[in-house]
Parts: C-alpha cells; structure tokens; sequence
C-alpha cells in the first residue's frame, strides 16, 4: 500500500471502533500491518504518548509498519492515528512514568533476578497490574453472555494448551464441580484432534491462548466450527488467531515479567464464569424454573 494513498471516510471515532475494524480487516494487512495494530492496541498509551522513533525502537517494528498499518485503517498517517489514542488521556491527568509502563501488556522492570525476596515483590506488583487493568475493564467484558453460552451447552469442552493449561485444567475441574459437564482436551499422546472429535453441534468449546499461541488450539477452534460448536475464545486480543473464529471472545492481558506471564487475571474470569453459571443455577432452581439444580454452593470448594 502506498504511503500517500488517501484515508478512509469512515476511520474510526473511538478505541473500541478500531479494535472492531482491525478484527474485521486483519486478514487484509500484511504480517507487519498486523504486528503494528496488535502492538498499538496492546500498549494504547505508547502510541498516545510515544514519538514514532521511540514506538518503533519499543516494538521493534519499522515505523513505516505504524503509518502504513494507520493508513490501511483509514488515518491520514500516524499523527491521525495517534490523535485517537491521546483522546482518552485529555480526561485525566498526564500520567507518570510509572504509570506508563502499567499498560495493557503490564510490563515492569526488574533489577535483582537473582534476588528471590525481590523477584517475589516485582511478581507480586505484576499480578496486581494485571487485576487492576481487568477490574476496570469488568463492565465491556462479555461476561453475562459467555455464561449463557456455557449454560445453555449440551456439553463444554475445553482446551488450553502450554502455559494455558493450568488455566484450563481448572475451568473444566470446576465447571464439573458444579454440576456442568465438562471435557478437559488435554492432547497427551498427541491426540488433540482425536479428543476433539467428541465436539457436537450443541456443544461450545472454550479455548483459551495467549501468546507465544500452541499451535493446536487455532486448529481444534476450526474444528469446533466445522462440527457447528460454538467457541468461547479467553485471548489475548481481536488479534489473536482464535479472534478470527470464535463467536465470543473474552480479551484478558496478563502481565509479563522477564518471560514469564502471569496467569492471575485469566484464572480470576474463568473464576467468575464458573460462579456465575453455579449463582444461575441456584437461583433458577429456587425460583422453581424448569433447570438442574447445581450442587449447594457450600460443598463445592472450587
């Protein structure tokens, strides 16, 4: 795409809106384009606060990739882009330096790696950056739905592979203490696609991935589809390769802290899909509604 070529007459007006139309057009931008929106809407306040050069040395991306991934999303260029990204920050106070590297991905800095007692206090402040940046995003997250998509399943099924596999090994240990069937898809002996076959049409499958993505996963999503399952996606992003199949997309961003990611904020939604699938269906059972009422909430010891 030509750099001069000119903007589109229905850019975007809100963060929101951009993050709709990258999911939308992500199949139309090159793999640089790409890694440049999956970067900005990662680290929304370095693209409002960061010149080009220092985005670009930050990412490790080429700035050209910034202003023709702008101009592909229907900006004048990157002052355009970078524009919409400033205007949440003229409601507040210019944040600090401090506040600054507690962004989307929740990066921090640590000095003593071979200090226990401070690696401890540095992963400590990680996991709490990661909850913060998802309490304030409890109200847009799409929880009630991805509860009733889970309840109304004739099974669920559940996959997460490498780092995300604690994280799925718990949702389906809890989704079964409660009463809800679930398959946990583990892969052991190679047999993902095998295990994967049980998907029905009536079943959902949640998948869940975060970067570096198991290969695997993207695969059992396809098919989840093919079989006519629903795909509940916990993910990183729209960006994410399950972004592009799933029919409901929980986005969590943990923190990371010199290659190792934390898993607070993905267990803490897992966590309260599970809560509010058993409160439903206590409450349904008490109201005398046609549900199977779940085991009582004191004897489950989730």
């Amino acid at each position: 795409m030509a750099l001069n070529q000119p903007p589109s007459t229905d850019k975007p007006a809100t963060l929101e809106a951009l993050r709709t139309l990258v999911a939308q057009r992500s199949a139309q931008l090159t793999p640089r384009m790409r890694d440049a929106a999956h970067y900005a809407l990662e680290h929304p306040q370095d693209l409002a606060l960061c010149a080009l050069a220092e985005l670009a040395q930050q990412s490790q991306l080429s700035p050209v990739a910034f202003i023709r991934m702008a101009q592909a999303l229907g900006f004048a260029g990157f002052s355009d882009l970078k524009r919409l990204f400033r205007a949440p920050l003229q409601q507040t106070a210019r944040p600090t330096h401090s506040e600054r590297i507690r962004h989307y991905g929740g990066e921090l800095t640590l000095d003593r790696p071979q200090d226990p007692a401070a690696v401890l206090r540095a992963f400590s402040q990680a996991n709490i950056v990661s909850l913060q940046h998802l309490q304030a995003e409890a109200e847009v997250l799409p929880l009630k739905p991805a509860i009733a998509m889970l309840r109304s399943a004739q099974l669920v099924h559940v996959i997460g592979l490498r780092r995300s596999y604690s994280i799925a090994a718990y949702l389906a240990y809890a989704l079964n203490r409660i009463g809800r069937s679930a398959i946990h898809i583990t892969g052991q002996g190679g047999m993902v696609v095998e295990q994967a076959s049980a998907l029905g049409a009536q079943d959902v499958l949640v998948a869940i991935s975060f970067p570096p993505y198991a290969a695997d996963t993207p695969k059992v999503c396809e098919q989840a589809k093919a079989s006519g399952a629903k795909v509940l996606a916990i993910t990183n992003g729209v960006l994410s390769p399950l972004g592009r199949v799933a029919d409901l997309l929980i986005e969590v961003n943990d923190a990371e802290l010199k290659g190792f990611r934390s898993l607070t904020s993905a267990l803490c939604v897992v966590q309260t899909l599970v809560m509010g699938i058993a409160f439903g269906q206590r409450h349904r059972s008490r109201k005398g509604l046609n549900a199977k009422p779940g085991p009582d909430l004191i004897d489950i010891d989730c």
